[in-house]
């Protein structure tokens, strides 16, 4: 998936990390959402809405079949937030008894809605008869507010194709946003759609799509699998399609599509890849849709449809982790699902790990062996910043935003964890045991505790006397790095290294390195700068390179984190229209960070901020509010 900033953010700002005084955390129990689901669970979804991408607003009805698990239960408690529900109702075969032949007769049901909580939004409480059913149906006739964090309505202005465009974004509990339903991981259920739009523009889901499809308004879908809640996924705009494989191909805008699919070319190549280590890819086709540059995360792991950024298109194939990471999720995440947010590291950190695996295998060992090494240089710049409670891989988010677990430690502290297994017990022992364990658990939502019994009967105990049972619940539980953790190494970062302090030194001229460099070599060179660097030294990198309009977007990045940390003026102009073009939070929140530290760079990104905010999504403008007007964001709160 992604990378949050938010956590981050606010441990900068000194609020507090973790809920004081609770009792101990119960495992399996999520504590993000109000839906009863030991009373009743939902195996369907059922959509039938209508976007208006004019007025902002989606609208219709949401059937949801559902199991009643105790027979005594009679309310239904589903989870909403900022929305306003019209109606209520049950098929009358449910409430009545038999009615006529071939009819569905809707009967309205009492509800009422609880008291908002910030976070979690509205419970929706639902009376229901007594029933000896084994499947039930209710219907909610619902549309969306304005303040619905999960959808992200663009305008034309913000479009390349200059119409407007709606994207979800549902992780980690903003499908409630635009859909009343059970709203937590440990639900997986099967959904088909109905989305009615205007004509001329195409709708895509995290489902079955028809890129042949006739625009006409009306789009169907089918999910036949069951996925948790987050993974559904919705886009309507005008897009293009083209494919790049037998089972793989790219939505994108028109102006987009040809060097969006040029750059995910080998996608294919990816899953043949992965397959081969970890079992078969189960969800038929694996598309690729490119959002507009506002879209907030590196990627999003929706199936068969993994929503992208666009900064990952560099031209030359530099940033495609990002793919190899969100295709990894249709394995860990998508296919083995974590039970709770506390569970997240389930999900990202297999995920981290099996990316670093495919990229080995498609790209070679030195790609791979570099993002490692970038990786872990994130995580320990993490580490330094966040409370010693949320260094850990489970994670207690009790009475907080569950968004606040997205920083690095469940992806590259779970990476660690995960190539520690795999170096202590050998790689052809590992991936036997991760074989076998996306086939034990396949469409199953699962807790660090049931992951860890399935470890020790399959791997600590066939094999005694690697690793303990407390060295595991170290790793989950303790914050930092173990010190036994067996820690990435790149002799191609290595030479990096040797050429940035002869360079520093004089000794070096630009033009005598990094003509040959990846990408990952030149980020590895700028962010292990020293904070202070003269004019001529920027000067004379920028002119043999040309890093003020460097085509990759996470390199830009880096060299306008320098610029703005030494003033160089050369390269202001280039950051305002990189702070107003890009939306995605790990890369504009630096550079905001970076500028707040002087009287003369918080004016400019003040100026700045008032003219991008606009085209920044929901959680990007939280974000980054904290960062430009901290005691604002805290008066908000």
């Amino acid at each position: 998936m992604r990378v949050c900033l938010t956590g981050l953010v606010l441990a900068c700002m000194g609020l507090p990390a973790t809920a004081a005084g609770l009792s101990p955390i119960e495992a399996g129990l999520d504590y993000h959402s109000f839906a009863n689901v030991d009373q009743f669970r939902v195996t369907h979804i059922e959509l039938d809405l209508r976007v208006d991408l004019e007025g902002k607003v989606i609208s219709g009805v949401v059937a949801l079949e559902f199991k009643r698990l105790d027979p005594r239960a009679t309310q239904l408690v589903l989870d909403t937030k900022d929305l306003m529900i019209n109606d209520v109702s049950q098929k009358a075969t449910d409430v009545l008894g038999a009615t006529a032949k071939n009819q569905t007769i809707w009967v309205s049901r009492p509800f009422h809605m609880e008291k908002p909580d910030p976070i979690l939004g509205s419970a929706l409480v639902i009376d229901l008869p007594p029933s000896r059913k084994t499947v039930e149906s209710i219907r909610v006739d619902y549309e969306t507010l304005p303040t619905a964090a999960a959808l992200q309505w663009l305008t034309p202005k913000q479009t390349a194709g200059h119409k407007a465009f709606l994207y979800t974004q549902s992780e980690p509990i903003g499908a409630r946003t635009w859909i009343p339903l059970q709203d937590t991981p440990q639900v997986r259920a099967t959904y088909s759609a109905k989305i009615h739009t205007s004509s001329g523009v195409l709708a895509v889901m995290s489902a079955e799509n028809d890129s042949k499809v006739k625009r006409k308004g009306e789009f169907s879908f089918v999910m036949p699998q069951a996925i948790p809640s987050y993974l559904i996924a919705l886009a309507v705009g005008e897009l293009e399609f083209k494919e790049t494989g037998p089972r793989t191909g790219v939505y994108a805008e028109k102006s987009m599509i040809k060097a969006a699919a040029k750059e995910f070319a080998d996608t294919e190549s990816m899953i043949a890849a992965a397959e081969k280590l970890f079992g078969p890819y189960r969800w038929t086709r694996y598309d690729i849709l490119v959002l507009g540059p506002s879209f907030p995360v590196a990627g999003m792991e929706n199936p068969r449809l993994s929503f992208i950024t666009p900064t990952v298109i560099a031209g030359d194939k530099s940033l495609v982790s990002v793919i190899a990471h969100e295709l990894a999720h249709s394995w860990a995440g998508n296919l083995v699902t974590q039970a709770t947010w506390r569970d997240l590291w389930l999900n990202e950190g297999l995920a981290d790990y099996l990316e670093s695996r495919i990229m080995n295998a498609v790209y070679g060992e030195q790609r791979a062996s570099m993002e490692a090494v970038l990786g872990l240089k994130s995580l320990r710049e993490d580490l330094a910043k966040l409370k010693p409670q949320d260094q850990v891989l489970a994670i207690d988010l009790r009475d907080r935003d569950p968004e606040l677990a997205f920083s690095t430690v469940p992806y590259e502290k779970g990476r660690l964890f995960l190539s520690y297994l795999d170096a202590k017990f050998g790689r052809d022992r590992f991936d036997a045991f991760l074989r076998g364990y996306f086939d034990h658990f396949a469409f199953k939502s699962i807790t660090t505790e049931q992951f860890n019994q399935y470890l020790t009967e399959n791997l600590l105990d066939r094999f005694p006397g690697i690793v303990t049972h407390e060295q595991v619940l170290a790793w989950e539980n303790a914050p930092g790095i173990p010190a036994d953790a067996v820690l990435p190494v790149s002799s191609a970062l290595l030479q990096v290294d040797d050429a940035r302090t002869a360079w520093l030194a004089g000794k070096l001229q630009p033009k005598k390195f990094g003509l040959d460099w990846a990408a990952q070599q030149w980020l590895y060179f700028l962010d292990n700068m020293p904070a202070a660097l003269s004019a001529k030294q920027l000067e004379g990198l920028d002119q043999a390179y040309g890093l003020t309009r460097s085509q990759n977007a996470e390199i830009e990045r880096s060299w306008l984190e320098l610029a703005v940390r030494n003033n160089y003026q050369a390269s202001y102009a280039r950051l305002e229209e990189y702070l107003k073009t890009i939306g995605r939070r790990k890369l504009i929140a630096p550079l905001y960070v970076e500028l707040m530290k002087t009287p003369s760079g918080s004016e400019f990104a003040k100026r700045v901020y008032t003219k991008a905010r606009p085209g920044y999504s929901l959680d990007t403008v939280t974000a980054i509010d904290a960062i430009v007007s901290p005691a604002a964001a805290e008066e908000s709160e």
